[in-house]
Order: C-alpha cells, then structure tokens, then sequence
C-alpha cells in the first residue's frame, strides 16, 4: 500500500467530483449517485477548468471526468488535477462515448485511474467508483488492454517479440518478480490471478505492484500498464494466458 492509500479515508462515503459539460448528462449522474448508498456528490462542474478549481478546493476521492470538453480538456484537466493534488490524490474515473478513443489513452498516461462507457449501467458504474476508490486501477482491464494494444501499435516500429531476458533499460530499477507483476498485470490480469500465476499470495502482488508504481513515479495502475507497452515488456497482442 502506499503512502497515499494509507492516508486515504477507509470510512464514510465516498465523496464524488461529476465533471460534464453536457448538463443533463452531469445533473443525471449526479442524481444517480446521490441516491446510491454510500456515495456522496460534493461538487459537479461543467468543463474541464472548474473541475481543476473544485477538486483543489473541495479534494473529492473520486472524479468522474468527461474526457471531451470545449476549453480545458478532460486529458489536461486530470493531468493538472494530480498534479497540483495533495495526498491523497483523487482517483480520475474517465467516462467516455468511445472504447477506443486515443484521449482515453492520453489519459491513463496522466495518471486516470481508469475508464468506463457513459452507456454502462448505474450497477457497473457503481461497481467501477468503489473499485477506483479501493485501489483497483481498472474496472475492465481486458478492455484497457486493448485500448493499450491499439494505441501502442501506432508506434511500432516492428513486430517484435516479448522480451523474457529481462526487463528493457527502462525499468532496470525492478526486481524481477515486480517486472514479472507488472507483465502479468500489463496482459489484464488481476491481482488474484496474477497470484496464483506466481504461487504467492494476492498481498505480495499488491506489494510488487505498488513498489513498481513507486519507483516508476506512477500514480496509477492504469499508467503501469502503458509503461510496460511502451517500454516492451509486454508487445500488443501477447496473451493473458498460456
């Protein structure tokens, strides 16, 4: 666990951030979430500028961020948001029309903690927010892989295998049972299978992982992820299996 998990509030409900220009989508949502137990809504903002001052001022656990906003993007928005976060820093859950959208992926490299379709239902909207909030990157990882897979493919320079000599230069600074977590994580595995993957307990996994994140400077799972695309470790189109 980190020092901001450790820091992060285990009790009450989980205070909300809703940014969307639309005002039916953001008043709806908000709506939603107020009346769903164990969530509170404690500010809404109609793009991407207001949500940089709410969240400084109000430090929600959770923004739900529209990724597609006039002005202040959602992309730049969450980057400044973590950035000027003080620890705890809210975890970004981008909603978005589009599974494949190139500024989904912009923002899981600043740092979102995941992504979730507007079309989703209030269950797995729901599932998603306390998933974010508990520390789990992704509530669809196999889905953010591919996301990953297809972005990543852009700047291939050639087909490549996976690397199993070891980790590329970039990621010297692991261990190789944290560059074996991350690869495993990196393919959509879960905590819970990459555990039993290894024979160690789903704990350890954590540990490796949230080691990973913190000689990286990553903030989240979702960026662990993309670095072990854009370094090699894992080449698109490796399987989570075999």
């Amino acid at each position: 666990m980190s020092d901001a998990d450790r820091d992060r509030p285990t009790d009450g409900p989980i205070r909300l951030l809703v940014v969307d220009d639309q005002y039916l989508v953001r008043s709806g949502l908000a709506t939603l979430l107020r009346a769903a137990p164990g969530m509170e809504v404690v500010g809404e903002a109609a793009d991407g500028a207001e949500a940089v001052e709410l969240a400084a001022r109000i430090r929600p656990d959770v923004v739900l961020m529209d990724i597609r906003m006039p002005g202040l993007t959602g992309i730049q928005a969450t980057e400044r948001i973590l950035a000027e976060a003080v620890d705890p820093a809210p975890r970004v859950l981008v909603l978005t029309t589009f599974d494949l959208d190139e500024y989904v992926y912009g923002a899981l490299r600043a740092g979102a903690s995941g992504f979730l379709l507007k079309d989703a239902g209030p269950e797995r909207l729901l599932a998603a927010i306390t998933a974010v909030h508990g520390g789990d990157a992704l509530f669809a990882p196999a889905v953010t892989r591919r996301l990953v897979e297809a972005f990543t493919r852009m700047t291939d320079t050639g087909p490549g295998t996976e690397r199993d000599a070891g980790p590329p230069h970039a990621l010297t600074t692991l261990t190789g049972r944290e560059a074996e977590v991350l690869r495993l994580v990196a393919r959509g595995l879960s905590n819970a299978e990459a555990a039993d993957r290894l024979f160690i307990s789903e704990a350890t996994v954590k540990t490796h992982l949230n080691r990973t994140m913190t000689k990286l400077g990553l903030t989240s799972r979702a960026q662990a992820v993309v670095v072990a695309y854009e370094t090699g470790l894992v080449t698109p189109g490796s399987a989570g299996g075999g």
